[in-house]
Formats: C-alpha cells, structure tokens, sequence
C-alpha cells in the first residue's frame, strides 16, 4: 500500500530547494552563476577555496535540485541558474513568510 505524504508537493519542492542551499559554498556557487549570468565552466573553482571535486559536487546536489543547469561541451560541462527554478524558489520563500504570523509574541509565550 503506497504511503501518503502529510506534507505539501509545494513544502517537500521548497525544502529539497533549501537543503540544496544549505551550505556556504552552494550559496557562493549560486552568486556566482548570477553575477555572470551565463553559462561558466572552470572558472567557478577559480573564484573558491575548494578542491574542483569538491566544487563538481557542490554543483550535482544544485543541479540535482533543479536549481542549476549544465551542459556538457567536450570534456568539461558548464553551468548556469535555471531562472524558472530560482523565480518558483523566490515565490515559495515569498508564500512561506507572507503566511507566518511574524507579529511580537505574547506575555505566555516562552
């Protein structure tokens, strides 16, 4: 019997989305890409303190959120942002924070 998920298709994407970017140097990557604004290859280890592993895996777990996009051309494969992604990223954070109740705490609360 197929097991139901009590959350949202909308939470699950968002929290994917932001595990994604969950560590400094994924968030680095993303400035990166768009600040160029176009397709880079190399040069993103070029402007990290980090191994081009290192920087290759970063750059899977960005593009395996759907976050990145890359395209290989001979031996090396570039990368960009996925405009459409990061536009439903931006509304999604937009939605959660427009529904939270963000006024001062009450005098019971901890």
């Amino acid at each position: 019997m197929p097991v139901t998920s009590a959350f949202s298709d909308t939470d699950c994407h968002l929290a994917d989305a932001l595990k994604a970017l969950a560590h400094p140097a994924r968030l680095t990557i993303v400035r990166l890409l768009a600040d160029r604004d176009e397709c880079v290859c190399g040069e993103i280890v070029d402007d990290l303190p980090l191994a081009q592993s290192t920087v290759s895996q970063h750059l899977k777990a960005l593009k395996e959120a759907g976050l990145v996009r890359g395209t290989v051309e001979g031996r090396r494969t570039c990368y960009c942002l996925d405009p459409e992604a990061m536009a439903a990223l931006k509304e999604a954070i937009d939605g959660l924070f427009d529904g939270l109740s963000l006024s001062a705490p009450n005098d019971n609360c901890c």
